[in-house]
């Protein structure tokens, strides 16, 4: 029988060094925050309990991850170090009774795959934690260990002398514990160290100290270990995220042009055959079909959608807007809280007016309707089927706009009905 786990994710820290007022745990990464990366990792290992310790911004952090399952928020209180944060989440565990995994909420390029080897690395042994061997070792924990290999601690980088810190392995600071054998060894932690905090390395030391083996794997790559501490921290992971998403959709069969140039958050899904242009920017919450084409400078927003063989091209600008089958926007064209039918032509210049300064509005454009360039729609508004708008029209709101009818001017008045044959014509 598999063992139970509980994820234990540190976020309580202050985050002085990014200079900026948000929790640093909240800082945006591709459309997620870092803790929200950090624990869509851990998700993935279907924890039975999650514990997140905050304190800084307590509210704020609690706020933005409220909508995860099986979450218990614990205020460590003022953060004393890694022994005092997990202990507080132990308390909170109770009896728990498994594999306790913990990670932080500023790591958000840590993988799913590495912490499910962590897990079995641990076998029976009380821990198992993770080492690597990265370039830059500049305040990262050393691990020590005697002339047979063997673990025989972990110093902290501002306790080491000059040859410790020579050591090129670092203690990269995720660990699997034993819950049975954490539990006690946190009571005996004591700040006996240069900064007089609880460190959990204490607890190794301790497992070392009493005979019992400390299980070690090697992380897959430096970057699954970043920490982000300050701004450019932050924009190192983002081109590390962004080139994993990236990736998946060119494994996907999705024609990215210029992935250099491409931004793609989290959670976009892309059918095969899609092209996406340089200078384009998709946001979470977006929905593309199969053989669309996005792009070039395209910006598309959180609940848009692109049914198969949809085209959004250059500066065109879509939020919350659903684009039907066939149908295009290709120039200079803004559309908010739109559903476009399916092989509309939408003419460039072209604006569906949502706000009116309190609330958002819909548009609704049936199919095959022809949008003229330069039209506005100001919403609430809706055009039937196969209905037309000269160019530069301004459709007031509350418009209702009848099947084949063509409208023109400012404001836009119905000038006639669109011959059927016409419209097969050029359709």
């Amino acid at each position: 029988m598999p063992r139970s786990l509980a994820v234990v994710c540190l976020a309580a820290g202050l985050g002085k060094r990014t200079k900026v007022s948000i929790p640093k745990v909240l800082l945006p990464l591709c459309g997620r925050t870092l803790a929200g990366s950090a624990l869509d990792v851990t998700d993935a290992l279907l924890p039975d309990r999650t514990i997140v310790l905050v304190h800084h911004q307590a509210d704020k952090v609690q706020r933005a991850l409220a909508n995860r399952t099986s979450v218990t928020f614990v205020d460590q209180g003022k953060p004393m170090g890694t022994g005092h944060a997990v202990k507080a989440a132990m308390h909170a565990l109770g009896d728990f009774d498994g594999d306790v995994l913990v990670i932080y909420g500023d790591c958000p390029l840590m993988t799913t795959a590495t912490l499910s080897a962590l897990r079995l690395a641990r076998g029976t042994a009380p821990c198992a934690m993770l080492t690597a061997y990265p370039s830059d070792t500049d305040g990262l924990g050393r691990i020590l260990r005697d002339e047979a290999g063997r673990l025989l601690g972990i110093r902290e980088a501002k306790d080491c002398s000059k040859d410790q810190l020579l050591i090129d392995e670092i203690n990269a600071g995720f660990y699997c514990f034993d819950a049975r054998a954490l539990g006690p060894a946190l009571q005996t932690l004591k700040p006996n160290n240069a900064q007089g905090e609880y460190y959990l390395t204490d607890v190794i030391a301790q497992f070392v100290a009493e005979g019992r083996d400390v299980a070690t794997i090697e992380a897959e790559a430096d970057d699954e270990i970043l920490g982000v501490n300050s701004l450019a921290d932050l924009a190192v992971a983002r081109l590390v995220m962004q080139e994993r998403i990236l990736m998946e959709h060119l494994h996907n069969g999705v024609i990215i042009t210029d992935p250099s140039t491409t931004f793609i958050d989290h959670g976009v899904k892309i059918g095969a055959d899609t092209r996406i242009l340089p200078c384009t920017v998709i946001g979470v919450g977006c929905t593309i079909g199969k053989h669309c084409e996005v792009g070039p400078f395209a910006h598309l927003r959180a609940g848009t959608v692109l049914e198969d063989g949809a085209e959004i091209g250059n500066f065109v600008e879509a939020k919350k807007t659903l684009v039907g089958a066939g149908s295009k926007a290709k120039h200079l064209t803004y559309l908010g809280d739109t559903v476009i039918g399916k092989n509309a032509n939408i003419g460039a210049g072209t604006i569906t007016a949502n706000y009116d300064g309190v609330n958002k509005h819909e548009t609704r454009i049936g199919d095959r309707v022809f949008i003229g360039s330069g039209t506005v729609i100001v919403a609430p508004s809706q055009l039937g089927a196969d209905s037309m708008t000269g160019a530069g029209a301004v459709v007031k709101p509350n418009t209702l706009i009848g099947d084949r009818e063509v409208w023109v001017g400012v404001p836009a008045r119905l000038k006639k009905t669109r011959d059927l044959r016409s419209i097969k014509e050029h359709s």
